[in-house]
């Protein structure tokens, strides 16, 4: 059967990760891999997994530590593993945001299980699989998005940017919010980064970038994804 999907495993033990790699990837799933905490953050922002995998016990920020941080702007589900088995433990994870727990060692079937669990918590989470508006529209299951009927390619993170703005189309959106959203809470200040991106995404899907009619700045404040009916 294949599953689909991309899955990050976080984990310092290279047997762990390549036993999980195998096992995965034989479900058909895709599998990114980190051993540390801080390149499992980045991981998250640039390939944007569906379900993470998380040791407890990492050499730079433990587990817990990294669940807080993430759910500071991200709702991905999250499985735990680790060598503990205290009740503690558990109740302090899942309060702060894990979706699921396992001890090690633990069975492939098992996890497998869990993972499916984890995809159906997030699948729920989408109020909206299609999204149109004007001659945009974004299949969202499917990660495709058609300008004008022509499908327009973009990158992972140029979609994370354009569709943010898509599911909130007529609202603004301060660059704060969407930086700490999609980049995390330590990129407040890099505004930078999403001028660049917001660039980008125009010249892909706006007749005249330099005059958008879609994705509009609202002056010192941040952007604006243009609805039908504001277009009238």
């Amino acid at each position: 059967m294949n599953e689909g999907g991309m899955i990050l495993v976080i984990d310092d033990e290279i047997q762990i990760r390549r036993f999980l790699r195998i096992s995965l990837e034989s479900g058909g799933y895709n599998v990114v891999e980190a051993d540390t905490g801080e390149q499992g953050i980045s991981l998250v922002t640039s390939v944007n997994p569906d379900v993470i995998i998380l040791d407890l016990g990492l050499p730079d920020i433990d587990g817990l530590e990294f669940v807080k941080r993430l759910r500071q702007w991200s709702k991905i589900p999250v499985i735990v593993l680790t060598v503990k088995d205290s009740e503690k433990d558990k109740v302090s994870l899942l309060d702060n945001g894990a979706d699921d727990y396992l001890t090690k060692p633990f069975s492939v079937n098992e996890l497998k299980a869990r993972i499916r669990v984890a995809f159906r918590h997030k699948q729920k989470g989408t109020e909206q699989q299609v999204f149109k508006s004007g001659k945009v529209s974004i299949d969202f299951d499917k990660r495709i998005v058609m300008v004008s009927n022509k499908k327009v390619k973009f990158t992972p993170k140029e979609y994370a940017v354009f569709t943010l703005l898509a599911k909130n189309a007529g609202k603004v959106l301060t660059q704060n919010q969407i930086l700490r959203e999609l980049w995390g809470p330590y990129f407040q200040e890099e505004s930078q980064y999403l001028r660049i991106y917001v660039m980008q995404i125009r010249r892909k899907i706006e007749d005249d970038p330099a005059n958008p009619e879609m994705i509009l700045t609202e002056p010192g404040v941040g952007y604006r994804f243009m609805t039908d009916e504001e277009a009238l």
